[in-house]
């Protein structure tokens, strides 16, 4: 009886040995599954953070660059208008340059026919008072019309032409008045007689004309009375 009453508190003992020994291990389980919780909880809030701190520098980075071309837009836009103004300013100078040249080489033009002109009236004085009586006189006579022939040619080639003052009324944008004559078989103010010739430059005025225009006459005076006169 003793044996078995040793026996049977022994098996307790083991019992309640192993018992506990189960009660450590499940205690030793639950604990480390805290402590694996805990631990992934740990890793997920600082992968969280580092995401935060990721996307917060990527967002700065964005608004710097977006800064960045806003600056290069605004550099581009200045340097655009600078350049349109410079070639705007250019294309003024290119066409003043050239409407100066243009007048240069006009004036030159004008200024060097305004001086042959007088050989062109002497020319054409010769024609109206010479009257060639021999054959060598009309010889020379062709020759130096010949001659006024070629330059009234190159006149024209330049430009020039020449006014048709007598019977037109007087125009002091083409007329020099420098004689008055006194008649009633013409209105009064129209050109008589082109004394000069006046000659035009393409559209402009090379030199007025010298004229004789008509005037009224005085009061009792008729054109018969002035010729007899």
């Amino acid at each position: 009886m003793v044996d078995e009453d040793k026996q049977t508190e022994i098996a307790e003992q083991e019992s309640n040995t192993s018992a506990e020994t189960m009660n450590l291990n499940d205690n030793s389980e639950v604990n480390a599954q805290v402590v694996d919780s805990t631990s992934s909880s740990g890793e997920t809030t600082g992968e969280e953070n580092t995401v935060a701190a990721a996307f917060e520098q990527g967002q700065q980075q964005l608004a710097e660059l977006t800064a960045q071309v806003e600056s290069l837009k605004s550099q581009l836009e200045e340097r655009t208008s600078q350049y349109i103004r410079i070639g705007a300013d250019f294309e003024n100078f290119r066409k003043r340059m050239q409407k100066e040249k243009e007048e240069i080489e006009q004036k030159i033009k004008r200024d060097t026919i305004t001086e042959l002109l007088p050989v062109v009236d002497n020319f054409e004085r010769a024609r109206s008072q010479i009257k060639p009586q021999t054959d060598a006189e009309m010889t020379i006579h062709k020759s130096y019309q010949s001659v006024y022939k070629q330059m009234v040619d190159t006149l024209k080639r330049l430009g020039v032409s020449a006014m048709r003052s007598e019977g037109s009324p007087f125009d002091p944008n083409y007329h020099e008045a420098v004689m008055r004559e006194p008649t009633d078989e013409h209105p009064e103010g129209t050109v008589l007689e082109e004394l000069v010739r006046g000659y035009f430059l393409g559209d402009r005025v090379l030199r007025h004309a010298l004229v004789k225009v008509a005037a009224a006459p005085e009061p009792g005076e008729t054109s018969a009375t002035l010729d007899t006169e």
